[in-house]
């Protein structure tokens, strides 16, 4: 609701001590993750780890002069935030869209958008952060994917997208 309120809550008395914050420690992250060619990805929050119920929750990295291979994540809605590195994205049936995003930038990855990321430096790992709207992670990799071999680069800041007014 745009006001902030909410429409239901948990009964009196609650048990907010044990069903409330929780805390993971990147300790306690975990690779026990589907993999993807050229991604270290780690979960720290998931429904089977933590008890979440609508979101799955974790990190990748990827090494300088890598990328991944192509992948989807099916009905799940993806946003990465770049902690550090410069990310270049490919994403279409054949990979034929690129766009860059730098730390501090995000990406938005719709439901079963075919798609890659690259890491853009040569020196520098690409770190980001994952969230998407299942409580598990859902990876289908497409090594079959014939890629075009030079991509369109596309701008789509949400200042670019249709209706929207550069902030």
């Amino acid at each position: 609701m745009p006001d902030g309120s909410i429409t239901k809550q948990p009964p009196a008395g609650y048990d907010w001590r044990n069903k409330g914050i929780r805390h993971v420690s990147a300790a306690d992250r975990s690779c026990d993750t589907p993999e993807t060619l050229g991604m270290n990805r780690e979960v720290a929050i998931s429904g089977s780890r933590t008890g979440s119920t609508h979101l799955w929750a974790g990190t990748n990295r990827i090494e300088p002069n890598s990328q991944t291979g192509p992948h989807h994540h099916g009905p799940l809605e993806s946003i990465i935030y770049i902690i550090s590195g410069t990310a270049h994205m490919r994403w279409g049936d054949r990979l034929e869209f690129i766009t860059e995003a730098k730390a501090g930038d995000f990406f938005q990855v719709p439901p079963y958008v075919p798609h890659q990321e690259i890491n853009a430096s040569s020196t520098e790992v690409l770190h980001c952060a994952l969230v998407r709207s299942g409580v598990e992670e859902v990876v289908v990799n497409l090594p079959e994917m014939d890629a075009v071999e030079t991509p369109e680069w596309v701008n789509v800041s949400s200042a670019a997208m249709p209706g929207k007014k550069p902030v």
